[in-house]
């Protein structure tokens, strides 16, 4: 029999676990409160990394789940994710080059380029540093339409994807997680992996157990579509920038977003004028519409996987750097729940530990 698994939540963590699943051979269950491709998802800047300022075990990770994002295209053709590096000048010269340095010694090199490779690289730029680096293994995708391509692999191995079907509780006997509460009552199953993003710690709470987590909000800008004006992704001080398949140029004031304030309109407003006065033929372009996201950040800033409190029946997966981390958390979540193996990668990020329980 094959082991019937319910996930919690369609964003591409949800639909890249539904999909590693599907094809390891289980039954398969995604329950989505709203449309597929869930919440936090849909308002990500959606930059494929290793280059953000994190600690070595974070490093492998990103850089592991950078190359399992390669695999994913070959093994799905409709799976669109663009290659096309990172500009970086968003710290002060001397913070940049012990940053570069760092990931050298890592193995990650940065290119260092100067004022006439940046023209060469993103030559609508009008304003440019005299030296920055370069990150030619970064990437980009459109993050909702990749949960959907995902949500639809995964319906193509047998998963079923239930949407607008809020998940009330967690249904637990015997100190088992069995399902969860819906609506129209319980859906059993075998395992259920939380991956509701910035619900995940109240559904935990329904069995009793704590988890703490936070969910800070950030805006994106989203122009009004444009003929092609930006090659790759742009990392500047107080403002980044990536230009959509549609056209739209997404700003926030770092890849996280901004925090809106109270005042939403007025800084999308500003964010766009900053794009306008940077990018040659963006002027008045205009905001097309702005996007603020809640993005799910355990306590201590570093990704949480793997069985609560050794809690049976239950998984949960909770991380702020969803695009960039769904390839890998995607696989071994499926690894661990279909064979108990756990990737020596997540050696660090259990989900017990002090600084988040």
């Amino acid at each position: 029999m094959p082991k019937r698994v319910i996930v919690i939540g369609s964003g591409i963590i949800g639909a890249s676990i539904a999909w590693h699943l599907a094809k390891g051979g289980a039954e398969v269950a995604v329950v989505e409160a709203d449309q597929p491709g869930g919440v936090a998802t849909r308002a990500s800047w959606a930059w494929i990394n290793a280059s953000w300022g994190n600690p070595e075990p974070y490093f492998r990770l990103r850089i592991r789940s950078m190359a399992h994002w390669h695999k994913m295209q070959s093994e799905i053709p409709s799976l669109a994710i663009n290659w096309c590096g990172g500009l970086i000048w968003d710290l002060a010269p001397a913070e940049l080059d012990a940053y570069a340095a760092e990931r050298a010694q890592w193995g990650q090199p940065l290119r260092k380029v100067g004022r006439g490779e940046i023209h060469a690289i993103e030559p609508k730029l009008k304003q440019v540093p005299d030296e920055g680096y370069f990150a030619p293994g970064e990437g980009m995708l459109e993050p909702l339409a990749t949960a959907q391509v995902l949500l639809g692999a995964a319906r193509a191995l047998g998963a079923e994807v239930l949407t607008e079907t809020p998940v009330k509780w967690l249904a637990e006997e015997h100190g088992r997680v069995v399902g969860v509460m819906t609506d129209v009552g319980v859906i059993h199953a075998d395992e259920v992996v939380v991956a509701a993003g910035a619900g995940s710690a109240q559904l935990l709470d329904s069995v009793g157990l704590s988890f703490r987590m936070n969910a800070p909000a950030g805006l994106l800008s989203h122009s009004k579509p444009a003929p092609k004006l930006v090659n790759g992704l742009v990392m500047t001080p107080g403002l980044h920038i990536r230009q959509t398949a549609e056209g739209r140029i997404v700003a926030g004031t770092d890849f996280a977003g901004a925090d809106p304030e109270g005042n939403a309109e007025a800084l999308a407003a500003d964010l766009q004028a900053k794009v306008e006065a940077m990018v040659e033929g963006a002027e008045g372009l205009g905001l097309d519409f702005f996007t603020v996201g809640y993005r799910p950040t355990p306590a201590d800033g570093f990704s949480a996987i793997g069985r609560p409190h050794s809690k049976n029946g239950l998984y949960l997966v909770v991380t702020h750097s969803g695009v960039t981390l769904a390839a890998a958390l995607g696989l071994f979540a499926a690894q661990e729940l279909l064979t108990g193996q756990r990737d020596p990668l997540l050696a660090t990020f259990s989900p017990d530990r002090p600084t988040l329980t």
